[in-house]
This record gives structure tokens, C-alpha cells and sequence, in this order.
């Protein structure tokens, strides 16, 4: 009989309920299939750990080439005979870069954006995990980075899970450290340092503080590795009342907004559309999908539908 998983209260979530996310992320999927057109294929096994060979060029038949890579309707085309390269599809290691600062501990419905964060990390974690890649990442609050090298394992996805689960557990209306407005170029500069080339970097955050050097970091990441970026949100700046009070707070000051007043609202709204905007507009610039999760939805569907939807590739190597 099959364990249902844990159910989280939307305002912390354990290691425990992280490790229960595993039979979700079955169905998810990092790898844009295409149907093949061969008509032959080998039966040797690559001895190199991967997905098998992808396609990288046609060129001109040389002396010596498999007749078997032959592309016949190329050839029948050109009226020379051309083959098909393919090149071996090797080992890609994954590092998530996950938010837990206070700006994450928000949310009008269902969870906090802080929970959506540590589930999306996680089932994209034991996704690739089952995958066969390594998998690491590094996980920071306001108060420090918390790193788990890749590793092919389930005791590194459970590492991770106990650093997510220890930072989430930080957080409440009562934190006093004051924000870190540097710790998301912080947190980049460090996966910079450990994925040079040829990783999967996927970023859970809502990008709060984001800047010149956070894009600058960005494509730096993006020019030698597959980035993803997960976009959490939560609809209540989209979505605003015509009334009532909210109160805001930086840490250790605290203000009341009231949503009645016109000019209020319009400053609010005014801030999330701008904020948007300038990340859409990053998003077009440096060809990275940024990918937005909903803290007021159930995560794993969203994820599904948007890996899915995404039209991101692969780096080909």
C-alpha cells in the first residue's frame, strides 16, 4: 500500500515532507524528447554514463565513414552523399540555487513562498536524481549559504533537503536578522565558482533585490551551462483588494499600507508590473525560461505543465 505524502501547513515544511515529494517527480522531465528517424541502430552499449547520442551536424560522406549515418534524403537532395554526426551525450551534473531569505516567508493562499521554493527545488531534485545526474546545490538565507556538492545519491538529495528544511524552519513574523540584499548575487557567484561548464543550474527564487550584477551573473551561468529559473510568486500583488490594511515588513521595522487608499495601490501595483517587466525582459535577452510558480497553487502540477510548455534546450556539447 502506498504512503500518502506528508501534508505541509503551508508555513514551514520539514525534511520529512521533502523526502515524500519523490513519487511526484516521477513524471517530471528536463530532457526535450524528439522522435528519431534512424533507421538502423547500434547495439553497443556507451560506456559513458548520459542519454544516449545526440545529433550535432551533416557534413559530406569522407573515406572511412559508417554507411549506416548515410542521410539518404539529404543525399537524394544534393546528389552527394552526406552523413549524419551525432556526439555522445555526456554526464550533466545539476546544482539548485534555492531561496530561504525573509522576503520568501509571504503568502495570501495556500503556502508561503518559502514552502513553493523547498518543494519546487526538491521535486526538481529527485527528478534528476532519477535521471541518473548528480545532483547539489546550494541553499541560502540572510544569514549565510548552506552548499551540497553534486553527487549521484539519495543521501545528497536528503542533504539537501535537511539544509532547505533548516533554513525554512528560520523563518516567522518574529525574525529579527536583517535582510541580506546582496545574498542572491552571493549565492550565484558561488555556483559560477562550481559550475563552469556543461551543468543544469536551476534557481528557486522570487528575485527580490535582483540588479545589474544579478544579471551579469546570469550570463555568465548561461554561457557555459543550462540555466532554468523558477520564478516563485504569490497573486496577492497582482490580484489587490479594493480595501483593508496589509503590513509590510523589512525585518525589523514594520509598516501598515491601506489598500482604501487609491495612490497606495497604484504605487503597489505599479511596483509588481515593473518588476515583471524587467524580468520578462531578461528572460528574452539572455534566452533563459523564467519559469513562474504560484505559491497560492499546488506546486508539482504547475511545475509539470511548465517544463512541459518551456521552450528551453539543451547546451549542446
Amino acid at each position: 500500500m502506498k504512503q500518502a505524502p506528508l501534508a505541509n501547513d503551508g508555513v514551514h515544511i520539514s525534511t520529512e515532507q521533502l523526502v515524500a515529494l519523490e513519487a511526484r517527480a516521477r513524471d517530471l522531465t528536463f530532457v526535450q524528447k524528439a522522435r528519431s528517424h534512424q533507421q538502423m541502430a547500434g547495439s553497443m552499449q556507451s560506456a559513458l554514463r548520459g542519454r544516449g547520442l545526440i545529433f550535432e551536424e551533416l557534413r559530406e560522406y569522407l573515406p572511412g565513414d559508417d554507411i549506416r549515418s548515410i542521410d539518404w534524403r539529404v543525399t537524394a537532395r544534393t546528389s552527394r552523399p552526406v552523413v549524419r554526426i551525432y556526439g555522445e551525450e555526456k554526464e550533466r551534473p545539476a546544482i539548485l540555487v534555492v531561496d530561504q531569505r525573509i522576503n520568501m516567508f509571504f503568502g495570501s493562499r495556500r503556502s508561503m513562498k518559502s514552502v513553493t521554493a523547498a518543494e519546487a527545488a526538491m521535486l526538481c531534485a529527485w527528478r534528476i536524481l532519477g535521471s541518473g545526474d548528480r545532483v547539489g546545490g546550494f541553499v541560502f538565507g540572510d544569514t549565510g549559504i548552506s552548499e551540497v556538492r553534486p553527487h549521484r545519491s539519495r543521501n545528497a538529495v536528503i542533504a539537501l533537503a535537511d539544509r532547505i528544511a533548516e533554513k525554512n524552519a528560520r523563518l516567522s513574523a518574529a525574525y529579527a536578522d536583517a535582510p541580506a540584499s546582496t545574498a542572491l548575487d552571493d549565492a550565484l557567484r558561488q555556483t559560477a565558482s562550481v559550475a563552469r561548464h556543461d551543468h543544469l543550474v536551476i534557481i528557486v527564487s522570487d528575485f527580490d533585490g535582483h540588479g545589474a550584477m544579478t544579471r551579469d551573473l546570469l550570463l555568465q551561468l548561461s554561457a557555459t551551462n543550462d540555466v532554468i529559473c523558477l520564478l516563485i510568486y504569490d497573486p496577492f500583488l497582482l490580484e489587490l483588494p479594493d480595501s483593508g490594511e496589509i503590513v509590510v515588513s523589512g525585518g525589523a521595522l514594520q509598516a501598515e499600507l491601506s489598500l482604501g487608499r487609491s495612490a497606495v495601490r497604484a504605487a503597489i501595483g505599479k511596483f509588481a508590473t515593473d518588476r515583471g517587466n524587467e524580468l520578462r525582459a531578461w528572460q528574452k535577452e539572455l534566452g533563459l525560461p523564467m519559469l513562474p510558480i504560484s505559491a497560492a497553487e499546488e506546486t508539482a502540477p504547475q511545475l509539470r505543465k511548465l517544463l512541459e510548455q518551456s521552450a528551453w534546450r539543451q547546451r549542446r556539447r
